[in-house]
């Protein structure tokens, strides 16, 4: 019996980038020519930011959180939930940085740009990699896995390529699908013998592939109807190279059938084609791959359970096979044996093919999806079927930074706006005038991701360099510079590789990807954490533990989480900064009392902490209320803040936090002089008050008297003061409740 008739599972394409045309794509003879299209091909990599498994989808957005919807029968939504389908998106809890995501029929998993891998939800072959067999609705980190680049989920295994082009495996193993010679499962990641040189890879149901810099393909685990393409139907505990295959760049699998794309943008299919998901007229299954004719200029492939989509260069999608759920989206429910594109669809940069639903990504961030919606899986919360694309209520909103006084927001092509205070040149343009409309600064280069003080930020670009503008009263702006400040951003130099960056209004931090910890600027109380108390003009190691997933900076301390959970800190502790018991500042790492199972920090006076169960903890100073225990005592070590779960997400002001719950409401407790915790009033809270009007709401950022938020249809919402027009609504009136922002967000 074929088990692709009985059970179904999903891999995520991760495929090697997807060509958007800038200019026009004209359909040229030399355009197709293979070196243009493999240059294309390694342009971006959009496949990874969607997932489909079988009931439910995944999508990173651009400020690096993963939002999920559809079945959630084993928490593989990951917002701390069991068993409650989301007919729209929530977000997972406590994930950031986050560039690639895969799933798989009740799993899901991330990939950090520092390298680690996070999964949740069913595990019962253990393929969340924690070492157990214990289902999670929340993510947790995958044990011993460190410097990986790409990431597949099969039914109940998981493989993940390292930047040194080996593969690693865990997970079931019966069929041999972890490659490693053997039919004895893992709890915990091992590599696959004999792999070398991997630059691309992927999970079916039992069976898996692997693409080398060669162009060469590897199959290995069940050949169940000759999906692995050997010509056979042997199944295989270890790699075997597909003799017919040459110069390919990418190939997606599902339960029963494979595509293989190659340099030259052809498609290759093999495996059962009884609907004629192979896309090449028949219904002839194949044990040997075929090159499917009339399909030409693809980007990238993939395939569902019984049907398959192509995306071309042209930002056209193109499908095949099965269609009684409308998964073709062509606006019927019958099947087709060859491709054909769907009608009116363009601007496509990714694709993804679930059980009975497809998804595709376009080029301004909207996800849209047709076909089955039993389960939500279509993510546009109306229950019920579309044959035709229908968008998905997931948006990929601009990044917002609330400094003091001002704003900064990078939009999804990574260009820097900014408005408000500018006197000492924070809005990065390279001026010192203030603005209450949003202004865009020069382009200097491409930002993910950005970090604003009272009068000095920081942006990290795609190349992973970090750049710095604003004041250098403090040396913080870690470049050497005569000046107090310099409003033209300016590289740091030796500061490559970083994946996060944190600052406060006297230092700066920067993660690097292998998990080591840079510090610069002020070091007046140990805030560098490097054993001195030295003022450092450029980048020095802190002294914290290795790994170091997360960074945050409070005015005068540092804090850092590591993997197993625990945060660490440094600098004054003159209010108990540092949540150790005490009052005694440090010039080295400490670690907070009792805190585990953290996923996210946030400092500023105070400290936050986000733990898996949804739940926050704060210590530090307490005099506004900041730490929401309904007190203005200040305690030594962290407490819980009252009334909140669901949480995913938190921001500390100066004096005054902020928490987004995974029902898309925000929650806001401490000093509201200038109305910064949006509840109508000016009334300072000392226990969390909800902030009036918002939801749906994607992220936030707290400012030094005013707050942000974005909400699912990409509009921009702020509060609080605007003295110097940081609300970006073109005036300087305070706003108690939020209002809408001027700056537009595609």
């Amino acid at each position: 019996m074929n088990p692709s008739r009985t059970v179904a599972g999903f891999r995520l394409a991760l495929c090697l980038g997807l060509f958007i045309c800038a200019t026009g794509c004209a359909d040229t003879a030399s355009e197709s020519s293979p070196e243009k299209v493999s240059s294309r091909l390694a342009r971006t990599t959009d496949s990874a930011r969607i997932a489909v498994g079988n009931s439910h989808s995944l999508a990173i957005a651009a400020d690096g959180t993963v939002w999920a919807w559809g079945d959630n029968d084993s928490g593989q939504l990951g917002d701390g939930t069991r068993g409650n389908t989301r007919a729209t998106p929530v977000r997972v809890v406590g994930l950031t940085d986050i560039v690639a995501v895969a799933a798989n029929a009740s799993w899901s998993q991330a990939l950090k740009a520092d390298g680690t891998v996070w999964a949740w939800g069913r595990n019962s072959a253990g393929q969340l990699g924690d070492g157990t067999t214990t289902d999670r609705s929340s993510p947790v980190q995958v044990q011993g896995l460190t410097g990986v680049s790409a990431l597949s989920a099969g039914h109940d295994f998981a493989l993940a390529l390292l930047r040194d082009g080996t593969v690693w495996a865990w997970g079931q193993n019966v069929q041999g699908q972890l490659g490693d010679g053997t039919a004895t499962s893992r709890l915990t990641p091992g590599p696959v013998p004999g792999l070398t040189g991997v630059v691309s890879l992927t999970a079916g149901l039992f069976h898996a592939f692997a693409v080398t810099e060669d162009g060469s393909v590897w199959a290995w685990g069940a050949n169940y109807g000759g999906i692995l393409g050997d010509g056979t139907t042997t199944h295989r505990r270890s790699p075997v190279r597909l003799a017919d295959l040459g110069g390919i760049v990418a190939v997606d699998t599902f339960s029963s059938h494979t595509l293989a794309l190659d340099a030259s943008g052809d498609v290759w299919a093999w495996g059962d084609n009884s609907f004629g998901q192979l896309g090449d007229g028949s219904t002839d299954s194949r044990r040997t791959p075929v090159r499917i004719r009339d399909l030409s200029r693809v980007t990238a492939v993939a395939a569902g359970d019984m049907h398959s989509l192509a995306l071309r260069t042209d930002g056209t999608v193109w499908t095949a096979g099965n269609n009684d759920s409308g998964q073709l989206g062509d606006g019927t429910t019958t099947g087709r044996l060859a491709f054909a594109p769907l009608q009116g669809f363009t601007n496509g940069v990714a694709v993804g093919g679930g059980l009975s639903h497809s998804l595709a990504r376009r080029s301004d961030g909207t996800v849209w999806t047709w076909g089955t919606n039993r389960s939500g899986e279509l993510g546009n919360g109306v229950p019920m079927q579309f044959v035709t694309p229908t968008r998905a209520r997931f948006t990929s909103p601009a990044r917002l930074n609330a400094g003091t006084g001002y704003t900064l927001a990078l939009k999804p092509d990574g260009a820097l706006w900014g408005w408000g205070d500018n006197a000492m040149g924070q809005l990065g343009n390279g001026a010192t005038r203030p603005s209450p409309l949003p202004l865009q600064a020069p382009s200097f280069a491409i930002l993910t991701a950005l970090a604003a003080s009272k009068q000095h930020a920081l942006g990290l670009a795609t190349d992973g360099a970090v750049w710095s503008w604003g004041a250098n009263f403090a040396s913080q702006l870690g470049r050497p510079t005569s000046d107090s400040m310099d409003p033209v951003p300016g590289r740091i130099m030796g500061l490559a590789d970083v994946a996060a960056i944190a600052v406060s209004d006297v230092h700066s931090l920067a993660l690097r990807r292998d998990g080591t910890l840079w510090a610069w600027g002020n070091n007046a109380y140990g805030q560098l954490g490097d054993g001195s108390t030295t003022t450092r003009a450029v980048p020095v190691q802190v002294a914290a533990p290795t790994g170091v997933t997360a960074i945050a900076a409070g005015r005068l301390h540092s804090l850092s989480l590591q993997p197993d959970g625990t945060v660490w800190a440094w600098g004054a502790n003159y209010a108990g900064q540092l949540g150790d018991g005490t009052r005694v500042g440090s010039t080295a790492p400490v670690r907070v009392s009792s805190l585990t199972a953290i996923i996210a920090v946030a400092a500023s006076q105070h400290s936050l902490a986000l733990r898996s169960d949804g739940t926050v903890w704060a210590w530090g100073n307490n005099a506004s209320g900041q730490l929401g225990d309904g007190t203005t005592v200040t305690p030594l070590a962290p407490i819980q803040v009252l009334g909140l779960t669901d949480v995913t997400a938190i921001a500390t002001g100066p004096d005054y936090s902020l928490a987004l719950k995974a029902d898309g409401t925000v929650w806001a407790w401490g000093n509201n002089t200038s109305g910064q915790l949006g509840d109508g009033t000016r009334t300072s809270r000392s226990a969390p008050v909800q902030v009036r009007g918002l939801t749906e709401v994607l992220s936030l950022s707290a400012g030094g008297s005013h707050a942000l938020a974005v909400r699912a249809d990409g509009s921009v919402w702020a509060w609080g003061d605007n003295l110097h027009g940081e609300l970006g609504n073109g005036t300087r009136s305070l706003e108690t409740v939020p209002a809408p922002s001027l700056f537009q967000n595609p």
